[in-house]
């Protein structure tokens, strides 16, 4: 059965759900949403008329990293999320706070230029204290791509976009978004 999923081509979020598709290589189609023309039927499908949104026969998810635990419980090769239920759980309580410390800063930046250098201050600072950590490893839980990597790869792929300047302190970082950024999941996405 075909897995839709509405993506938004430039929305960091939906770029999320997509490439962990791509990493399992799984049978689905994207539908491209055009966020500035949405069409109608995105708001009957998610009551809150965003994307991404994932159909699959009767089933219908809306939060990203819903859809992305669901697409990595159903189709478990390769695991995007530590098997043992500790790191685990650590792995969501880190996806937790990187979502309110640094991706809740995205909207704000996309969508409000008051907000906007508010925003980019926040997201540069959190991505900079990050940065030592890939100096030790290649990944943000050690030695295995996960859903962590996942969640970030679209921010960083849009620094530029997003004018945030990372300070050379970030070299680590930025080695890492290149591991990131070859990985064939990640092209295809």
């Amino acid at each position: 059965v075909m897995m839709n999923l509405y993506s938004g081509t430039t929305d960091p979020f939906s770029h999320r759900c997509r490439i962990v598709l791509f990493e399992k290589g799984m049978d689905f189609q994207v539908i491209d949403v055009d966020l500035f023309n949405k069409p109608e039927d995105i708001a009957v499908i998610n009551p809150y008329n965003r994307v991404p949104v994932l159909v699959e026969r009767e089933l219908i998810l809306y939060e990203p990293n819903i859809i992305n635990e669901y697409i990595d419980e159903r189709f478990p090769h390769p695991q995007l999320m530590p098997a043992d239920p500790i790191m685990r759980a650590r792995a969501r309580q880190l996806l937790s706070t990187m979502e309110r410390e640094i991706f809740a800063y995205i909207e704000p930046l996309e969508k409000n230029a008051k907000t906007a250098d508010k925003a980019r201050t926040e997201i540069r600072n959190r991505l900079t204290e990050l940065a030592p950590m890939f100096a030790k490893q290649k990944f943000m839980l050690g030695d295995e791509f996960s859903m962590l990597d996942v969640a970030i790869a679209p921010l960083l792929w849009r620094l530029d976009h997003y004018g945030i300047d990372l300070p050379k302190t970030a070299a680590p970082l930025m080695k890492y978004a290149e591991r990131i950024f070859s990985r064939q999941g990640f092209i295809d996405a």
